[in-house]
């Protein structure tokens, strides 16, 4: 891949704005955003969230431009509007390009995101942002950016590894060479669907660890439930056909470390939020990004009953997050679950 053709950045968030800084170390670096003022900030000022932006860095409004001048493009916008924009993408795309997306969740296709119509959620009206792409563009080589990759951190320069997945070699190989640097290490799989699995469920489990930090209560129960909440990935993992080896990686256990602990997590923290006594509405409302655990949770929740799992954390947050169901109740509901072992999945 030419050295001299800029690498595409899709959405200009902080975690699309971290990885433009990122890419720019090694490459020219072309960044679209829907908004005029923040493409302003970027080409006129050169700053974004506060952080300085490289000169290399250049944004435009214009998906035409990133199609055309950019053969390796990174989409990272939330799930919620990524097949909208693919929609938008797809029919300028080739089939050489390579894409490799850095949005964790999942999108529901042919149903709305009411209960009513959830209640009948299977698996074939779940995809994975991959599994978008290649519904939406004539893209086949496609790949997968997953965590620890707390934007703030990645922003500020701080040292952190993360991995890219794709079944396509040249796609790892190309990740790799406009993403590494002395403080950002990147390790490639294979296992394009674990990695998008782990990304996606962890911050289900990163919603629970901010309750229980919000509520006042220690590292113990928080240990706790993030090594419970491992093994509820890993169970649904099992159930969408993905091996356990994905979740005790980079993309698994490192970014539920990460996303579960931090404040710098927007779902720690609407989880936090929530445990000092906010509703779910006031925080969306309040939140300048969204914490995709939130419909990831609404997603899993419906998709534990169609595999029939025991997954008591996320049926407990579920409850909490939608049915403003009591945090004391369910953390003693909780506590006295009857788990048959400790470690059931090797």
């Amino acid at each position: 891949m030419s050295i001299n053709v800029p690498v595409g950045v899709i959405g200009a968030g902080s975690f699309g704005t971290a990885i433009a800084n990122l890419i720019a170390i090694n490459r020219d670096v072309l960044i679209y955003s829907r908004k005029q003022d923040v493409v302003d900030a970027i080409n006129l000022d050169h700053r974004r969230f506060e952080v300085e932006i490289s000169q290399r860095v250049k944004a435009t409004t214009d998906l035409e431009e990133i199609s055309s001048r950019c053969q390796l493009i990174f989409p990272i916008v939330p799930s919620t509007n990524f097949r909208r924009m693919m929609q938008n993408l797809g029919p300028l795309l080739r089939p050489d390009h390579f894409l490799i997306h850095g949005t964790k969740g999942f999108d529901i296709k042919g149903l709305d995101e009411n209960e009513a119509e959830l209640n009948g959620l299977t698996r074939k009206n779940v995809s994975t942002m991959s599994e978008v792409i290649t519904q939406e563009s004539p893209v086949l080589r496609v790949g997968c950016l997953s965590g620890p990759n707390l934007a703030k951190e990645i922003l500020e320069g701080q040292p952190t590894a993360t991995l890219i997945a794709s079944r396509f070699e040249e796609v790892i190989k190309a990740g790799k060479e406009v993403l590494s640097s002395r403080h950002f290490h990147v390790f490639g799989s294979h296992d394009i669907l674990g990695a998008e699995l782990a990304g996606a469920l962890k911050n289900v489990i990163a919603l629970g660890s901010g309750i229980l930090k919000g509520k006042g209560l220690g590292k113990n129960i928080q240990a706790m439930l993030i090594t419970r909440g491992l093994t509820e990935m890993i169970y649904f993992g099992a159930a969408m056909g993905t091996d356990t080896k994905a979740f005790f990686g980079t993309a698994g256990i490192g970014d539920l470390i990460a996303t579960a602990t931090s404040k710098n997590s927007r779902n720690f923290t609407f989880g936090f939020r929530l445990g000092q006594g906010e509703d779910k509405e006031q925080i969306e409302g309040s939140m300048p990004e969204l914490a995709e655990g939130v419909k990831t949770l609404r997603v899993t929740r419906h998709l534990a009953r169609h595999y029939k799992l025991r997954v008591p954390i996320t049926e407990m947050l579920y409850r909490i997050v939608f049915e403003k169901y009591n945090i004391d109740k369910a953390i003693e509901f909780l506590m006295e679950y009857p788990y048959d072992v400790d470690v059931d999945f090797l």
